[in-house]
């Protein structure tokens, strides 16, 4: 009989030993392994990750010490271990368990996180909070090696460096963080995991030097700086400690024994504790290990091969990048820059056949919009990849250093719109809203491929200073209605209809088509019109169909307010158009996780529910 079908707590952890600790961390890699193929999720991170999690529920009690985890994308099997395994069949899925931590799910999450290089800032102020509460308990921000290329990480660590709060930073370096890490703290710890040099330690340093005679009082002092200076070039973590940080490791990530001792170690230090644990991310199964990136956020896949469900149509990332890659090749002066999503955002390709003018800048995007800036003004042509919910993370970025000083920067808003299963934090539904209100800017959004294509050649060739492109998660349709070309600020009318009039952004479009298809059975002949400028908006076209039709409806997947439908209706207000407005967007609240379809359905966003709102609120059909 197995161990892990009788962990219904934390509590039952810490009644095995080490020996059964090992045999249950295998049970928790195959029960991972078989529910993510068949729910979709972050696979491999949580298969790095199995016992360190069992190693801190063993030392920990997680309903009262506080565990931070960054990102969060790994914290399933600390799910399985605190009382959900037997919910895992609805992760993901809307009302089922979600993808990351959240406080509202169990008490034994203490703070919802979701995307990177969150965890010390959030772990060193719940430090500081039971300090002056005067409460006891342990607080331990759990962050790997990729989240610690986010400057945020290091705004962090400085400040708990020089903090007298007991605080323990959990490092866990797989060298990935979605995909092979960059930049300079990458180098280094990749010389912790494999010099030789650095498997010294302080003490055996510490008492050689001690053990050379006393000299003159010049000679002592030579010495000490000789032992500083061997310290440094020998003892691993000299960075961390430099920084305040008592350091242990790096530690074996997959032996909990030894993991053990170095929490229970660093439980009983005073101030900030650094411990290193080195890991392998997939680890378990064989086709996590050999493509890790692939396995970081997989669908839903066949076990036995590791091969995903699903068709060969390429998605809106996949041609973006296509067309990324037949531009450049006539223009040297295109470049293109990913925060550590090469792959997710369709730079792949580009990285390989212009590795020369490809910038992965790791997990920070304020610093790749900045960097953007920089080679924009002396002439390049950047275009920045980043999903929409991180380019948040960089918004003062694109206010301060692109837009004021009206740059030619192209922004490739990826996953914009209902992401689905991942949740709040990744839904990209505020994008429409926060790049449309900063002057110079230009935002558009594709309602298929074709358009995609030829905002990408606009955004690149037809104007000069920022611009964004915003485009969905997933599929879509090389072309929805026909093929019209596309004309700086113009809107497209794709159906022609009467009285009713449906303006909708991007990926919304194919929706509002359908909606005008289920009015046709109840004679009501829809005008469809694809926004494709969310700013500048079609003044000129808005203007014809205010006054000529009865009402407009916009449609967007996007919050509703300070969107599209937004700028539309005040550019109407006030003037003396024939036409009610009403808009059609996501509601003022935080998006949960589910499918994308489902979400929409809720929110009243899917082609019946839109059908039915216009028959009922216009007063025309059955």
């Amino acid at each position: 009989m197995g161990y892990l079908e009788n962990i219904n707590s934390p509590d039952d952890i810490k009644q095995l030993n080490n020996e059964q600790l090992s045999e249950l961390a295998d049970e928790i890699r195959n029960f991972l392994v078989h529910k993510v193929s068949k729910t979709g999720g972050h696979l491999a991170s949580n298969l790095g990750i199995v016992e360190l999690t069992i190693a801190l529920h063993k030392i920990f009690k997680t309903e009262s010490d506080r565990v931070v985890w960054d990102v969060g994308h790994q914290s399933y099997v600390h799910k399985i271990l605190t009382g959900r395994r037997d919910d895992f069949d609805t992760l993901r899925k809307l009302g089922g368990l979600s993808g990351f931590p959240k406080t509202c799910e169990s008490k034994h999450d203490c703070f919802n996180t979701g995307h990177s290089s969150t965890s010390i800032s959030a772990a060193l102020g719940i430090a500081r909070a039971r300090d002056l509460m005067h409460e006891n308990y342990s607080v331990i921000a759990v962050i790997g090696d990729g989240a610690m290329t986010g400057g945020m990480s290091y705004e962090a660590l400085n400040d708990a460096g020089r903090s007298t709060s007991n605080f323990i930073v959990i490092l866990n370096d797989n060298e990935m963080s979605i995909a092979q890490n960059v930049g300079g703290m990458s180098k280094y710890l990749s010389k912790l995991r494999t010099d030789p040099f650095y498997t010294k330690t302080k003490e055996d340093i510490d008492n050689f030097l001690n053990r050379m005679p006393n000299f003159s009082n010049k000679a002592r002092r030579v010495i000490s700086k000789l032992k500083g200076t061997v310290k440094y070039i020998f003892t691993p973590g000299v960075f961390f400690e430099q920084l305040g940080y008592k350091y242990y490791g790096p530690v074996d990530g997959h032996n909990i024994e030894e993991i053990s001792k170095a929490l229970i170690a660093a439980k009983k230090i005073k101030g900030p504790v650094m411990v290193h644990l080195n890991t392998q991310k997939g680890k378990g199964y064989s086709f996590a290990e050999e493509s890790p990136d692939r396995f970081h956020g997989i669908a839903p896949f066949e076990v036995e091969t590791g091969e995903t469900f699903g068709n060969s149509v390429p998605d809106y990332s996949e041609v973006f990048g296509d067309a990324m890659c037949a531009m450049a090749s006539s223009d040297n002066r295109i470049v293109a820059i990913s925060a550590a999503m090469a792959k997710g955002t369709g730079l792949y390709r580009f990285s390989t056949e212009f590795p020369e003018r490809f910038f992965d800048v790791g997990i920070a995007e304020q610093h790749a919009v900045t960097s953007a800036a920089g080679m924009s003004i002396n002439g390049l042509i950047p275009v920045v990849a980043i999903y929409s919910s991180f380019l948040q993370r960089g918004y003062d970025q694109i206010i301060h250093d692109v837009a004021t000083q009206n740059l030619h920067v192209v922004f490739a808003v990826d996953r914009a719109g209902i992401v689905g299963e991942d949740g709040e934090t990744h839904q990209g539904v505020f994008d429409l809203s926060y790049l449309s209100h900063i002057p110079n800017m230009k935002v558009m959004a594709p309602a298929d491929y074709y358009e995609l294509r030829q905002m990408l050649d606009y955004a690149v060739n037809g104007q000069k200073g920022p611009v964004a492109i915003r485009y969905p998660r997933g599929r879509g349709k090389d072309c929805l209605a026909q093929r019209i070309p596309l004309e700086a600020g113009k809107a497209a009318v794709l159906r022609k209809g009467e009285k009713i009039c449906i303006i909708a952004a991007g990926s919304m479009v194919e929706t509002a088509l359908q909606s005008a298809e289920l009015l046709e059975t109840a004679n009501i002949n829809a005008e469809v019109v694809s926004a494709r400028f969310i700013k500048p908006i079609d003044e000129e076209l808005i203007s014809k169909i205010a006054g000529e039709f009865d009402f407009i409806i916009t449609l967007e997947d996007n919050c509703k307010f300070g969107g599209f439908g937004s700028r539309v209706l005040n550019f109407v207000n006030g003037q003396n158009y024939k036409a009610k407005i009403s808009i059609l967007g996501l509601p003022d609240e935080f998006i949960p996780h589910g499918s994308r379809s489902e979400l929409l359905r809720k929110s009243g966003l899917d082609a019946e529910s839109i059908a039915q709102y216009i028959k009922n609120t216009c007063s025309i059909g059955g």
